[in-house]
């Protein structure tokens, strides 16, 4: 028989509040196309993307966070010393040691919580809220602080016609903490791994120390390329609309709810073709708000869903206590959807 106590976490757990950070520069799609050979009208028809923001050399990935983190704090109620711990998920940080959690964490003056980066692509945010659910309810931690940030335009390629005009930088970051009643529904996660390389970094790493620089990408000037993320664009497209609406599915199934339950919708912001082809294929029914900061915010990969939330709520498009049903999909491939009460 076992001699250990079992925990004293909360019933359920809820997301208390949300906060987002968008970098002051705001880059058109005329810049974009000084670089490739492309029109606006063939970037909006394909994305739906007719701004992004880029974030300057003083809007690092921890201090993008740390504005965040603070209107989310500020917004649940709680104080930063309350934090038990802080989960970011990026894919931008380019210090393999320590984690940016840790400096986040010092920064926002949490104290000493768990803090621990996690790499799960523009699913992050997801995998973050499922983490920090399970904290709360296993009694680790009273209050979680997820963060998703990216500072993607370090790592895009402006000369690539395919992906230069996707990407964008910003933060996003939820408080989630204890509550008597459900409010975030179970998470239909998972991977594709036989798919990993639809969405990929073009170089490792390591072949800049020691690899065999002939093989390296060259850009218009004969200079090595930084590494860039690069993608198949139609088979991610496919597989985003036909299997991530399963998914979604899925999720609302768990939850118990159909989509007439729904009051908000927020996939991804990864393309304007996908989520309108998502909410065709789930058939969710005219009164349900359907995020579309991608427009102006690009794809922020594991920052996009926290940063569409909170921008629904500041405008009034979704309020308080709404039902909103969230996926984030990406490399891995990666996926994680589920149902929560907006807070």
């Amino acid at each position: 028989m076992s001699k250990i106590k079992p925990s004293k976490g909360a019933p359920y757990a809820r997301i208390m509040g949300v906060g987002g950070y968008r970098p002051s520069r705001v880059v058109p799609n005329e810049v974009i196309l000084e670089k490739i050979d492309s029109s606006d009208e063939w970037i909006r028809s394909r994305s739906g993307i007719s701004t992004r923001h880029w974030a300057s050399p003083e809007e690092t990935v921890t201090a993008m966070s740390v504005e965040a983190s603070g209107k989310a704090i500020a917004e649940a109620g709680i104080t930063p010393e309350q934090i038990g711990a802080v989960v970011v998920s990026t894919v931008s940080h380019f210090k393999q040691t320590p984690a940016v959690a840790t400096e986040i964490a010092d920064k926002i003056g949490a104290g000493k919580p768990a803090a621990f980066d996690i790499s799960a692509g523009c699913a992050g945010f997801g995998y973050g809220l499922t983490l920090a659910k399970g904290m709360i309810v296993e009694g680790s931690a009273e209050y979680v602080l997820v963060i998703g940030v990216e500072r993607l335009s370090d790592l895009t390629d402006l000369e690539d016609r395919a992906t230069a005009f996707l990407f964008g930088d910003g933060a996003g970051a939820v408080v989630v903490g204890p509550s008597d009643v459900p409010h975030i529904g179970p998470t239909v996660w998972g991977s594709e791994g036989d798919k990993s390389e639809t969405i990929k970094q073009t170089v490792p790493w390591n072949e800049f120390h020691g690899g065999d620089v002939s093989k390296l990408p060259l850009n218009e000037a004969g200079e090595i390329k930084f590494p860039a993320i690069t993608q198949e664009g139609q088979a991610v497209f496919r597989w985003a609309v036909f299997e991530m609406a399963k998914v979604a599915q899925q999720a609302l199934d768990a939850a118990g709810i159909s989509a007439d339950d729904l009051d908000v919708f927020i996939p991804h912001q990864a393309n304007m073709r996908i989520i309108d082809s998502m909410v065709k294929t789930l058939k969710l029914p005219e009164h349900v708000t359907v995020a579309r900061d991608v427009e102006t915010t690009g794809n922020t990969s594991a920052a996009s869903i926290p940063l569409a939330m909170e921008r629904l709520l500041a405008t009034g498009q979704a309020k308080s206590g709404d039902t909103a049903l969230v996926i984030g999909f990406g490399a891995g491939l990666v996926f994680a959807a589920t149902v929560v009460t907006l807070p």
